[in-house]
């Protein structure tokens, strides 16, 4: 049972004018919308990427069987391309893609000072590099069919470089956030005219604005220092968190859903990375709650997923995922998976994840270094691998 939980209507904090020139969408779109999904080789089944030191190993999704190891850099990050192929892995000069299918690391990569978030949405991929604030589009079914070249690309380039991330609507609105290489304050929605884009609407509204997700609508929110920030029909409008400091700096969502579950974090001198409460935002409803977790159930930024249902599945450091219902705001299941974790030093450090694809998760135990595949609508552990190295990050080729 949940401990207490604190509900905050939307604010009526909306930051005005409607999109001008083009027609905003209300319809939902996902994963399955950004391309045709590659075909792999016969019996391939769909493939997992998980780093480790120096090191990548691409798994068989439904055995978890090493299909093939590649070197790499000390520490990579791993996203999903959006293509159902390709992994994009962050190297010190950009994104370079893995193609599981193959497998193969290619040569192929998208040049980035300070390579961060990778956004796939209605049938694009979006980049964006920290190091210059250039957002890069890239359209998912090129991406897909990509051999010896890149896609062209359609580029924009923020006023300053920041810590930032972008989305393209099927519409073509660009939403991506504002900031400087010191701070972060907001988001601002912008049209294309001809090579350049023009400003529809924006926000100031968002201190440390980090982390993206969309939900069911189109319904774009963002994390603030002290609530969070949603854009959906051509207007922002600002969430209060009930504390003075109420980050959420991660959404996890589902496009088939209007309710968004984040990450909650009140005391901004708390050491460590381990979290106790969430955010579940209904940007349909327009309804914002932060939620307490029972002691036992704590997690990091790479500790929630979504899956079957729209339901939530947090991998908590007692070893079980545990299955909250964002409707209610209550948890209605527990599947133990592995042993029990202390929260990690450094963000960069090795410690249990999950993503889910389907009704499958992927979860990483790095202290056997093993990972294991669950059935999410059971908890049964369908496979296990162990690994020459120990498994930091984890995608799959969705």
């Amino acid at each position: 049972m949940m401990t207490r939980s604190t509900r905050f209507s939307g604010l009526a904090a909306l930051v005005g004018l409607t999109l001008l020139a083009t027609a905003c969408s209300s319809g939902s779109s996902g994963a399955a919308s950004a391309g045709s999904a590659a075909e792999l080789p016969a019996g391939a089944g769909g493939r997992v990427a998980v780093s480790y030191e120096g090191g990548i190993a691409v798994l068989d999704a439904s055995t978890l069987e090493v299909v093939q190891q590649f070197e790499s850099e000390e520490f990579t990050r791993l996203n999903a391309a959006g293509d159902g192929k390709h992994v994009f892995i962050t190297t010190a000069d950009g994104f370079q893609l893995l193609d599981t299918a193959t497998p193969e690391l290619t040569s192929l990569e998208y040049k980035a000072t300070t390579p961060g978030h990778v956004v796939r949405h209605a049938g694009r991929t979006v980049l964006f590099d920290d190091g210059t604030g250039t957002t890069t589009i890239i359209e998912t079914a090129e991406l897909a069919a990509a051999k010896d070249t890149l896609p062209q690309a359609k580029t924009y380039t923020a006023d300053a470089p920041h810590h930032g991330v972008s989305i393209q609507l099927e519409d073509g609105t660009l939403v991506t956030t504002v900031g400087d290489e010191t701070s972060r304050s907001g988001a601002r929605a912008l049209t294309a005219d001809g090579d350049a884009w023009k400003e529809s609407v924006a926000s100031k509204d968002c201190p440390g604005i980090h982390g993206e997700g969309t939900a069911a609508g189109e319904a774009v929110i963002f994390g603030c220092e002290n609530g969070a920030l949603l854009y959906h029909d051509g207007e922002f409008e600002k969430f209060k968190a009930p504390d003075t400091y109420g980050r959420m700096g991660n959404a996890f969502v589902s496009e088939t859903s209007p309710i968004v579950v984040g990450d909650y974090k009140n005391d901004p001198d708390a050491e460590g990375y381990l979290l106790n409460a969430v955010t579940l935002i209904d940007t349909a409803g327009h309804d914002y709650e932060v939620v307490d977790l029972p002691d036992n159930v704590q997690y990091t930024f790479r500790d929630v997923a979504r899956g079957p249902g729209d339901l939530a599945y947090i991998l908590s450091t007692d070893g079980s995922i545990h299955v909250l219902d964002p409707k209610s705001g209550d948890l209605v299941k527990e599947f133990p998976v592995v042993d029990a974790w202390e929260g990690p030093a450094q963000w960069q450090d090795a410690h249990p994840a999950i993503i889910a694809n389907g009704d499958t998760a992927y979860v990483t135990e790095p202290a056997k270094k093993t990972v294991h595949a669950v059935d999410l609508t059971t908890g049964e552990v369908t496979a296990s691998v162990t690994l020459d190295g120990v498994p930091n990050e984890i995608a799959a080729a969705l």
